[in-house]
């Protein structure tokens, strides 16, 4: 496995500046990041398909400064994908203390997964600690304000995405 490449796997539904963040600072930790979008089963509550999760990914990933993030997707485990692109290292990101038990129990099943492969963690910056891509999907769906949360492209696939899911719903609560 390669030491000095790095996969941050994650649902990113959507994928916000926290994980703008996690994915930018790792990209200056190693000679490339992969950011894997999971295809597998959906979570209760996801809002974007997997293609349009990988395409705002890219849209957001694609041009950042460090030149050496790509994004690409996968199913299954994590330690399997990881092996498949010869990555010695899985980053995930922390946001709170509340985040620690999950990913601590998540790395001691990947490390006896896969003994080869270590799990870096990377605290999000102060200003990003509160974002989760569930509570963005809530806050936008009730009209809240996620500017400044999300990136641009994101913050319009949210608004049209919902706009037409609320123009359904107003169609099937009318008989129209």
């Amino acid at each position: 496995m390669n030491p000095r490449r790095a996969i941050y796997p994650g649902s990113f539904d959507p994928i916000t500046l926290g994980h703008v963040d996690v994915a930018r600072r790792a990209a200056r930790l190693f000679d490339e990041v992969i950011v894997a979008v999971y295809q597998g089963q959906e979570k209760p509550g996801a809002l974007f398909t997997p293609d349009e999760r990988m395409s705002l990914a890219r849209q957001v990933l694609d041009q950042a400064p460090e030149g050496n993030i790509r994004v690409d997707s996968f199913s299954g485990l994590t330690v399997d994908y990881a092996r498949s692109q010869d990555a010695g290292v899985i980053v995930r990101g922390l946001r709170a203390v509340s985040d620690f038990e999950y990913e601590f129990k998540l790395a001691h099943m990947n490390a006896h997964l896969a003994p080869g492969i270590e799990v870096v963690c990377l605290m999000t910056s102060s200003g990003h600690s509160f974002i989760s891509s569930s509570l963005i999907r809530e806050v936008a769906a009730l009209g809240g304000d996620i500017d400044g949360l999300v990136p641009w492209p994101v913050a319009e696939a949210l608004r049209e995405k919902l706009a037409v899911r609320g123009l359904m719903s107003d169609r099937l609560e009318h008989g129209r």
